[in-house]
Order: structure tokens, then C-alpha cells, then sequence
């Protein structure tokens, strides 16, 4: 099963910039994307796995977006992250072997504490300075460290409702979750941010 789901990701890292489907999205990541729930998290102790975790990824289309596999996809990285195996507050697509600009958050600032799904965001603006504050990562399971943050942030997204770019400033500790999950989409770890010293096992 886990070299199943390693290749059908490998694929749609190949495929991600040729679609050839009329939704923008490849038959590999729509292979990816309709394996079980909860989707497979990659972590970085396996080697074809850290090579994706280690991939920048590409922002989607306004077809893609409005499409059933982009809701299919939400739905599953909020059933994946939210699953008592892995009980995370943020997760980004290439966790799940989607090389795309796509994140479930946490919103603590919000009323009922909801996960709510971005596609193509960007951290676009900081503000103050940075705090240190404890971190984890479903793709670096068993370890903990402390990472600089800023606690007040502007991100941009598209709209999945009007398919417009929308501003949006976040505060607090969701704001830390964004930063944390926007580095996935660069290929960047919080190992490769954590302070000097402060990576201990769980």
C-alpha cells in the first residue's frame, strides 16, 4: 500500500506541470487525491517522500479550483489532518503528496475554532517582530523544536467562492500555523528554522 501511494505521488510531481485533463488537474494527482481517507502524510524518513516534502508547488487554476476534485481534496487534507492518527491544527498539500498551493488551517481567531481550506496563498506581509514558540510537524513525526514566528500577518488566496484574490490579516497563533504551513509549499521545513538546540523527541 505505501509504494502504491509514493508512486502515485512521484507521478503527479511529474505530471503537475502538464495537465492534460479538461479540470486542470492530472490523472495522477486525481489518483492521489481519491486514495483513502485518511490520505497518506509523507514524512521525511523516507527518501522519495522528503524529495516531494523538499519540491516547491505550483498554484492552481480558476478550473481547477471550481472543480469536484479540488472539493474532494478539501475535504480530504481537513479528514487527514483532523484524524485521530495524526490530530495536526495546519496541513499543507505536499504532505499528502499534492504538489499544489493549498492549506488547511486551525482559525483559533475564529469563533468554533474551525479548519478552513486556501488555495494559492501567499504569507505577503509581517509585522513586529518575532516570538519563539513551540512547534511540530506531521512530516517530521516524533520531534518538537522552537521556531521565530511573527505573530501578525497578511496572507492572499483565491477565493474559492468568487475565484478572486483575496487579503486577509491574521493574528496570533493562527498566524504562526500559516507561516508554518506556507514553508511546506516552498519545500521548507520548521526543522530547517528551529532555533539552535531546541529539537528534542517527543
Amino acid at each position: 500500500m505505501k509504494k502504491i501511494m509514493i508512486t502515485a505521488a512521484m507521478a503527479a510531481l511529474l505530471a503537475a506541470g502538464s495537465c492534460s485533463q479538461k479540470d486542470g488537474w492530472s490523472k495522477a494527482e486525481k489518483a492521489a487525491i481519491a486514495a483513502e481517507t485518511p490520505l497518506k502524510v509523507l514524512t521525511i524518513y523516507d527518501r522519495a517522500d522528503s524529495v516531494l516534502l523538499r519540491t516547491p508547488s505550483a498554484t492552481m487554476s480558476a478550473e481547477m479550483i471550481r472543480s469536484s476534485v479540488y472539493e474532494e481534496l478539501q475535504a480530504k487534507l481537513i479528514a487527514t489532518v483532523t484524524d485521530p492518527s495524526q490530530d495536526g491544527v495546519g496541513i499543507a498539500g505536499p504532505q499528502v503528496g499534492i504538489l499544489r498551493r493549498v492549506v488547511a488551517v486551525q482559525r483559533f481567531d475564529k469563533e468554533g475554532e474551525p479548519f478552513e481550506v486556501y488555495p494559492n496563498i501567499f504569507v505577503t506581509a509581517t509585522r513586529g517582530e518575532t516570538t519563539p514558540g513551540p512547534e511540530g510537524c506531521l512530516s517530521v513525526p516524533g520531534w518538537r523544536g522552537e521556531v521565530l514566528r511573527y505573530r501578525d500577518i497578511d496572507i492572499r488566496y483565491t477565493s474559492a467562492r468568487t475565484l478572486k484574490d483575496t487579503v486577509e490579516r491574521v493574528q496570533g497563533f493562527s498566524a504562526v500555523i500559516f507561516q508554518h504551513e506556507c514553508d511546506h509549499l516552498d519545500g521548507v521545513l520548521y526543522i530547517d528554522k528551529a532555533l539552535e538546540g531546541s529539537l528534542i523527541q517527543k
